[in-house]
């Protein structure tokens, strides 16, 4: 399909013209409009097929209700941060973005800082601006033999590795949601989170930053981090606990920091970060290099050429996979396994290698491709760098080693027409869940092989335990002395007094510090808070 003339796509922050030159030379109309204010952009918006964006434009669920002709958004760079996904995808608008353009720049820039705070360099050259000759002050280390950790072994941090490997580093690296041969075949060494921090004389962050991550080195792994350590940050602010760093910087624990991120963005002036003697910052220029821009701004706009061509965007963030026909009735299944993938990660956090998905009934004859993505979605989003969906999560998969597979029973389960069960595996473990759609609403309906059945949403404690009589009674009188509220229970067992599992649907999440106290009433095998 050749693109019509008489499309037009409005550039409204600054792109390279690399960019610009491709879509002239597709036969696009462009418009670039910079300095549009918000309500002059409104009111031009509806004269457009495709809209290119940085960081700068805001793209609203208001200015795209005013964007009658356009077909897709496109975002030169990673984060879609700024475009309301949910109001394209429900005008039908494609949003796309670019996020392998400033992979490469990124990892540069990480080795970059590592080496500048290995040999003073920063300081070093300020004293000389200062006019001073102060050689023996500005003694540094060799990285060689040293030991890198990387804390996410991701696009990013699989550069970084290659390129410490190349200046004879050793590299660790902690990541439960990529494989053991992954990282055998990057020659990284994949190790729990503690081993890293007492190992590692650098540690390198490269996570996205979600309720789990955020201050996740706090002043309790800081203190387990090898004494001398120094540490950068070139992935997303909030990840480290400034304030914990501080301390440990002022008390010589940590040696060093270098800090492309921030929690607040710009640091307030009179933050201490700003003046400490052994912390680097850079103002988040990790993906800045002039390859970067001009890649991220080619990647952006092949996506709006393939679109308004007719054809499918590379990394689309919203495209629909459902066959046309099938929407009625596999939707709520969609919801249905990413749910069971979220169960799942928070159920048995293992490092997974394989993930298998059975269909049983009539399911089984569908087109089930939307199935996989939407499970693989459900175990990966929050826990990668990157953002899942059911457009891309098959890929981050294969980047990651992990195996997918899928079985089809078309002879429907006895207690249920159609039901999916979703297994993930790896060394020596395993776990599943299985779940149906009853009246329109997600159901998990068993647990490993334990019988349950409860509508999947809301905050639940899960208690693995040997059945006996007082367990319940007892866990009952915990929560409500710590005020949580149960709204339901259920409990699947093999046998009377044998192996049981019960579900506690709560009003109010169970915090995590209550755990052990589970534990130590009713012995239990493990004991798990889940949200869904």
């Amino acid at each position: 399909m050749v693109p019509s003339p008489t499309q037009r796509v409005l550039v409204s922050d600054p792109l390279a013209q690399t960019g610009i030159d491709l879509l002239l030379q597709a036969g696009f109309e462009v418009d670039i409009r910079t300095e549009c204010s918000p309500a002059e952009l409104k009111a031009i918006i509806g004269d457009y097929d495709a809209l290119i964006v940085r960081s700068g434009t805001r793209v609203t669920a208001e200015l795209i209700a005013a964007a009658t002709r356009l077909k897709v958004i496109a975002r030169a760079g990673v984060g879609v941060d700024n475009v309301d996904v949910a109001a394209a995808t429900q005008r039908g608008i494609i949003v796309a973005n670019a996020p392998t353009g400033n992979v490469v720049a990124a990892a540069e820039h990480t080795i970059a800082l590592l080496m500048a705070m290995a040999r003073q360099i920063p300081a070093a050259h300020l004293s000389m601006m200062r006019g001073e000759w102060r050689r023996h002050d500005f003694m540094g280390i060799e990285v060689r033999d040293k030991t890198l950790g990387l804390l996410g072994l991701g696009r990013v941090a699989s550069h970084v590795a290659r390129r410490a490997q190349g200046l004879s580093m050793r590299v660790l690296a902690h990541d439960p949601y990529v494989s053991a041969d992954y990282a055998a075949n990057l020659g990284v060494e994949l190790v729990g989170l503690e081993p890293l921090l007492a190992q590692s004389d650098f540690v390198s962050i490269h996570l996205p930053l979600t309720e789990t991550t955020r201050n996740l080195l706090n002043a309790e792994r800081l203190a387990q981090c090898k004494p001398g350590v120094r540490i950068i940050n070139t992935a997303r602010g909030g990840i480290v606990d400034e304030e914990a760093l501080l301390a440990a910087l002022d008390s010589g624990h940590v040696a060093g920091a270098a800090l492309d991120v921030f929690a607040q963005e710009p640091p307030p002036p009179d933050a201490r970060l700003r003046c400490h003697p052994r912390v680097i910052l850079t103002p988040h220029i990790g993906g800045s290099t002039t390859e970067a821009q001009d890649q991220v701004a080619v990647d952006a706009v092949t996506q709006v050429i393939d679109v308004l061509s007719g054809r499918p965007a590379r990394y689309a963030v919203n495209a629909p996979l459902i066959p046309p026909g099938h929407v009625e009735f596999l939707t709520p299944f969609v919801h249905l396994v990413e749910t069971m993938g979220r169960f799942l990660n928070q159920f048995s956090p293992i490092q997974i290698q394989q993930v298998e998905l059975t269909l049983h009934g009539p399911i089984a004859e569908y087109d089930t491709t939307v199935l996989q993505a939407a499970a693989l979605r459900g175990l990966l989003a929050n826990v990668v760098e990157e953002r899942v969906n059911i457009v891309n999560a098959n890929l981050i998969a294969q980047r990651r080693g992990i195996i997918l597979s899928e079985r089809r029973q078309r002879h429907h389960y006895e207690r249920y027409e159609n039901m999916i069960t979703l297994t993930v595996r790896s060394d020596g473990q395993s776990a599943s869940v299985r779940g149906s759609v009853l009246g329109g609403e997600p159901h998990i309906v068993a647990i490993e092989d334990l019988w349950v059945d409860f509508v999947a949403r809301g905050h639940f404690l899960l208690s693995w335990h040997q059945d006996r009589p007082g367990i319940i009674g007892a866990i009952g009188t915990l929560l409500g002395q710590n005020d949580i509220n149960i709204a339901f229970m259920h409990v699947g067992r093999r046998s009377p007094r044998g192996e049981a599992i019960m579900v506690l649907n709560t009003d109010e999440p169970v915090p995590a510090s209550l755990l052990p106290a589970i534990d130590a009433v009713v012995a239990t095998h493990r004991a798990r808070t889940i949200t869904l």
